[in-house]
């Protein structure tokens, strides 16, 4: 039983992580950017919904999707655009700059204590399967996030800018030459990016019922190691590798001694580096980075 209780607590906290790996691999995986802002794009969620306490469901969740998704936009069009031929390296410490800025605009409107936000209370409470709990948010989680998953399957398989999303990530440069518009198929890829990091927003928010202008930084770390996990450049792989960081998270906090849990963060970084010596392209590689002939 206990097993099982553990099993769901992965898959629901590997939902979660697979998310916000989702959103770091699909821009990777087209500028080949690790957009370490993308942790203030969860942040700018989260605040959106304290800022809007006392307005109807939908409208929170409508808002914090909009305000997301054109921050998501407005940091390519700003920060990225204009750097978008520079080196790897000139882009991750934009990445960062952008991040501090954002974190620091934040700070100074809101100032640094974390503060409560009363979002989706009602999934507190659990449901009983043949003895089991389960939260309802873990289910909602569970869901959502295999609809998402679905959706974005469905996206980039059946539209016409998901399909050139696709042509892209594989090769840019060929992409560009058969008429694919550039600013056209970042934007959508940042925009989505967004949406990703509002839903794991509100997965924190109702989480913790609270919001802080530091709530994205350890999320968007766990991100990271998911895609490079996964397999950097891989959009399956971030999602995989999210899952398998909860998994092996829940399951160093279930079985590891009790004086041993305090440290369990360095335990499951310490396992992925020893992973990555193994196999460091990851777990599964992309198309852009397989031979050619």
């Amino acid at each position: 039983m206990n097993f099982l209780q553990n099993a769901i607590d992965a898959i629901s906290l590997g939902a979660v992580y697979a998310l916000a790996a989702l959103g770091i691999g699909l821009i990777f995986s087209i500028m080949r950017l690790i957009n370490f802002a993308h942790g203030e794009l969860i942040m700018a969620g989260g605040f959106t919904l304290y800022s809007l306490v006392g307005q109807p469901l939908l409208v929170l969740i409508l808002a914090a999707l909009i305000v997301t998704s054109i921050l998501a936009l407005g940091m390519e069009r700003v920060a990225f655009r204009p750097l978008r031929k520079a080196n790897p390296a000139t882009l991750l410490i934009a990445s960062f700059a952008v991040s501090y800025f954002v974190q620091h605009v934040v700070l100074m409107l809101y100032g640094s204590r974390a503060m409560g936000v009363p979002f989706l209370a009602e999934l507190a409470t659990s449901v009983e399967f043949g003895g089991l709990r389960v939260p309802r948010l873990q289910i909602v989680t569970i869901v959502v996030t295999l609809l998402l998953m679905g959706g974005l399957v469905a996206f980039f398989r059946l539209s016409r800018i998901g399909l050139q999303m696709r042509a892209a990530a594989e090769d840019f440069n060929m992409a560009r030459l058969v008429g694919v518009k550039a600013n056209r198929v970042i934007a959508f890829a940042f925009a989505i990016s967004g949406v990703l990091a509002c839903m794991v927003s509100f997965y924190l928010v109702a989480q913790t019922g609270s919001v802080s202008y530091k709530m994205g930084v350890s999320m968007v770390l766990i991100a990271f190691v998911s895609s490079v996990v996964g397999g950097m450049g891989s959009i399956a792989g971030a999602a995989l590798g999210g899952f398998l960081v909860g998994i092996i998270s829940v399951s160093l906090q279930a079985y590891l001694p009790v004086e041993l849990r305090p440290y369990r963060d360095a335990f499951v970084f310490l396992i992925f580096i020893l992973f990555l010596f193994w196999r460091p392209e990851g777990l599964l590689k992309s198309r852009a980075d397989r031979e050619r002939v």
